[in-house]
């Protein structure tokens, strides 16, 4: 009986192929990869051949996963990924080796995670792990995190997420700002304040547009991208701002403004679902889990 084999796969194109898919240009995972522009294109031209259907529609804009291109990246993304996990096969969880990377909002990942991460080192030497703690949505598909910490649960794209906890926001100013302005006593008195808030055009997620829930018809005097940056400014005696508890409450120079007035809001640990069963990945989300579950009650 003659069995007829299957097209043979070069796995360094298919390597290439998938930065391609997550750079969505060829210059982009050129740079990525380290590679030049034309070497890229040619490994490409090399596995279309192979498979001997088009993965990629390429336009002046940037690239197109075709039909049969969308149905690859599924089945390069599991390979990837189950040789990313043989490479650790027989090792302890003290032994995994490999690099995690970690996007997270500013307050979470640096306010939270960051002073902890020490503890992770310990427990996964092996592990080198990368902390990107800045106000932005992170694209898992397009591998920019292997986690990824957000405020509203993923809608969209071939990811798994979990909450991991929720968490509250008040109003908060410093005791100087009080003792020279006054405190204010209902939300009519609030608007004759200065309040520190986000940049309205850079929130990059409508849960962070609690402004008009906790201070309905107040204007902000101050506008900071990133929540350590109101903070900060807050702390300073800048104004008033609505700042997370789990932050605000171990500055003793913040004093909590109607403290009757408070917004809730969650947070939820995300992968890709072709990386979630990796044992590094794995590792560092029970990690990160473990240590939120642990000080659950200082999130409000």
């Amino acid at each position: 009986m003659h069995v007829r084999e299957g097209p043979q796969v070069n796995w360094d194109d298919a390597r290439i192929f998938l930065a391609v898919a997550r750079a969505g240009q060829i210059l982009a995972a050129s740079r990525r990869l380290g590679l030049n522009h034309a070497t890229v294109g040619r490994r490409l031209d090399a596995l279309e051949a192979a498979l001997g259907v088009r993965l990629v529609e390429r336009r002046p804009n940037g690239c197109e996963l075709t039909r049969e291109g969308a149905a690859f990246l599924a089945g390069a993304e599991r390979a990837e990924a189950e040789m990313a996990e043989a490479a650790n096969v027989g090792r302890g969880d003290a032994a995994l080796t490999g690099t995690v990377r970690i996007g997270a909002p500013d307050g979470f990942g640096t306010a939270f995670l960051a002073p902890r991460l020490g503890r992770l080192a310990d427990r996964h030497p092996g592990l080198v792990v990368q902390l990107v703690p800045v106000p932005r949505a992170f694209s898992l598909s397009r591998r920019e995190a292997d986690l990824a910490i957000t405020v509203e649960r993923p809608a969209q794209g071939r990811l798994v997420a979990r909450r991991l906890v929720g968490y509250a926001l008040g109003l908060y100013a410093s005791a100087d700002y009080l003792a020279r302005h006054g405190t204010p006593r209902s939300v009519a008195e609030l608007a004759g304040h200065r309040l520190v808030g986000h940049v309205e055009d850079l929130v990059y997620s409508p849960q962070l547009g609690y402004a008009a829930e906790i201070a309905p018809n107040c204007e902000n005097r101050l506008e900071i991208s990133s929540a350590l940056g109101q903070t900060e400014a807050v702390a300073a005696g800048a104004g008033i701002g609505i700042l997370h508890r789990f932050i605000a409450g171990r500055r003793p120079e913040l004093v909590a403004v109607l403290p009757e007035r408070e917004v809730r809001r969650d947070y939820w640990l995300a992968s890709h679902e072709s990386a979630r069963d990796l044992a590094p990945i794995r590792a560092v989300a029970a990690f990160i889990a473990d240590e939120v579950a642990a000080e659950r009650t200082i999130f409000g």
